[in-house]
C-alpha cells in the first residue's frame, strides 16, 4: 500500500461492522456439528442475537435480510422453526451463558405485542436469559410501534432500544423509498422518551436525496429534543439489488462534509464520540454490565440472517438481499428438521491470520483503540509487527499512539470506512469479489 490509496479509494469504501463479511462466507465441503465446534470454547459469557427477518416496508437503501409484509402464516411458521432451533441450541451448547441479549432485523415490533411476549419468553426458559440482569436490547420502527409494544419492552427490562428514524424530512425519506409521516414519527418517539428506558437510540442518514447540509443539521436538533442516551449518524450506501441500487439516479456525494457538521453539532452538544457512526451522550448513566468483549467472546445467533461464531469458526445461513432470495431462504428455514438445526452449513473458518484481523478491526474502528500489550497477550507476536499499515497510518496521521493505545485521530476515525476494508485479507478480498449477487 502507498501513502495515498486510502483517500484515491475514497473515503465510503464500505461499512465494516464484523469481519470477515457474510459475502466471504461459503457452503462448507462437510457440515460442521455445533457441539464439535463449541466444545473447547468459552461459553460463559456470550452474546446472544435473535433475528426477525419481516418488516413493514423495505426501504431503498436497506441491504439486510428482510421480507417486507409476509403472509401471516409464514411469521407464525418461522417463529416455530426459531422455537425449535432453540431447543436445538441448548442441547448442543448447554453451558452456554449469555452476556448480552439483542433483538434486530428487519423489525422485531413488525411482530405482535404477544408474539414479542413469546420471543422473550423463549429466551429466558429455554436459555436462561434473565431480561433484569442481562443488558437487553431491541431494534424499532416508527410505524410498528404502539404503546402496547413500548409498555411490554418495559415489562421484560429493556435496557437499550433503537429506533431508526433516518430524517425527520418527509421529502427525504420518500425518496430514499422509506415514506413515512413526521407525525407518525414524533409519536413513536414521544413514547419512547416518556418510557424512560436506560439507552434510547436514534438512527439518522446523511447524503440522502434532496439532503442539505440544513436539512441535515435540522433532524439532528429534532432527534437531540428527545434527549436519546445515543445517536447514531449513517452515510448513506447505495448497494446492489436495493431499491436506490436498482435506480438509476445520481447521487451526490457530500457525505463527509455533512459528516463532519453533524459530529461537530453533537459534540458541542455534550455527546462523546464512540465510533465513526456512535455518539454517546456525556451525562448517560452508565450501570455495570455482564462482562463481554467483542474480541474473544462468542455470539449465538438464532433465526434467518443471524451470524454465530466462535474464535475459529464463523456461520450462518446463506445471505441474500433480492426478495425472491430471501423468501427461499426463509422458505428453507422454516423446513429445517430439528437434526439439521446441530450442524453449521455455510460459513467461514478464521485460521490465525484472519483472527488477528478480526480483533484488530473490532479494536481500532472504535475510539478506544487496540491496546498491544492485549494483542500480544493474545496472539504472541506485536501488532505493529504484523500489521505495517500501522506504520503507513501514523505517516497520514490517521493512527496514533496514545495513552499506551494504538487509536485512530478524528481524520482517522472519519476514514473508518476506507481504513477497514484495508485490513481485509487476500482471501476475504477475493471471496467477496467473487460473490454472486442474490
Amino acid at each position: 500500500m502507498t501513502l495515498p490509496t486510502i483517500d484515491d479509494d475514497g473515503v465510503y469504501r464500505g461499512y465494516v461492522y464484523a469481519y470477515p463479511h457474510k459475502t466471504a462466507y461459503r457452503t462448507f465441503d462437510e457440515p460442521k456439528p455445533l457441539r464439535e465446534a463449541w466444545a473447547e470454547e468459552a461459553t460463559d459469557s456470550l452474546f446472544l442475537y435473535v433475528h426477525i427477518p419481516f418488516c413493514s416496508m423495505r426501504c431503498g437503501f436497506c441491504n439486510l435480510f428482510t421480507q417486507a409484509k409476509p403472509q401471516d402464516r409464514l411469521v407464525t411458521h418461522y417463529l416455530e422453526a426459531l422455537e425449535r432451533q432453540t431447543e436445538r441450541i441448548r442441547v448442543a451448547i448447554p453451558r452456554a451463558r449469555f452476556a448480552r441479549f439483542a433483538i434486530g432485523g428487519g423489525t422485531p415490533t413488525y411482530l405482535s405485542a404477544r408474539e414479542l411476549d413469546d420471543l422473550f419468553t423463549l429466551a429466558r426458559t429455554r436459555l436462561d436469559v434473565d431480561t433484569r440482569t442481562v443488558p437487553t436490547a431491541i431494534e424499532v420502527s416508527p410505524d410498528t410501534l404502539d404503546a402496547e409494544k413500548v409498555a411490554l419492552l418495559k415489562s421484560w427490562h429493556v435496557e437499550r432500544v433503537s429506533i431508526g428514524v433516518q430524517s425527520f424530512f418527509e421529502s427525504e425519506t420518500s425518496g430514499c423509498g422509506r415514506p413515512q409521516s413526521r407525525e407518525t414519527v414524533a409519536t413513536a418517539l414521544t413514547r419512547l422518551a416518556d418510557a424512560n428506558f436506560p439507552t434510547l437510540n436514534i438512527d439518522l442518514i446523511y447524503g440522502l436525496p434532496g439532503q442539505t447540509e440544513t436539512s441535515w443539521l435540522a433532524s439532528i436538533e429534532m432527534a437531540l429534543a428527545y434527549e436519546p442516551e445515543e445517536l447514531f449518524l449513517y452515510p448513506l450506501y447505495v448497494r446492489p439489488l436495493t431499491g436506490l441500487g436498482r435506480s438509476r439516479k445520481e447521487w451526490d456525494d457530500q457525505r463527509l462534509s455533512l459528516y463532519r457538521h453533524g459530529r461537530d453539532l453533537l459534540q458541542h452538544k455534550g455527546y462523546e464520540q464512540i465510533s465513526m457512526r456512535m455518539f454517546r451522550r456525556n451525562d448517560a448513566v452508565r450501570n455495570a454490565e455482564p462482562n463481554y468483549c467483542c474480541q474473544r467472546d462468542g455470539m449465538i445467533g438464532l433465526g434467518c440472517g443471524a451470524r454465530s461464531y466462535t474464535r475459529g469458526l464463523h456461520y450462518s445461513l446463506d445471505f441474500a438481499v433480492h426478495p425472491k432470495s430471501v423468501r427461499e431462504i426463509i422458505r428453507d428455514y422454516v423446513a429445517t428438521t430439528d437434526a439439521e438445526f446441530d450442524f453449521a452449513r455455510h460459513g467461514f473458518a478464521l485460521n490465525a491470520e484472519e483472527q488477528r484481523r478480526r480483533f484488530v478491526l473490532q479494536s481500532i474502528l472504535n475510539r478506544s483503540g487496540l491496546d498491544p500489550q492485549d494483542y500480544e497477550l493474545q496472539f504472541h507476536t506485536a501488532v505493529s509487527d504484523d500489521f505495517p499499515l500501522f506504520a503507513e497510518l501514523v505517516a497520514l496521521d490517521y493512527l496514533a499512539f496514545q495513552n499506551h493505545r494504538w487509536v485512530l485521530t478524528p481524520e482517522g476515525l472519519e476514514r473508518s470506512d476506507a481504513i477497514g476494508p484495508r485490513l481485509f485479507s487476500k482471501a476475504v478480498d477475493r471471496q467477496m469479489s467473487e460473490y454472486e449477487q442474490r
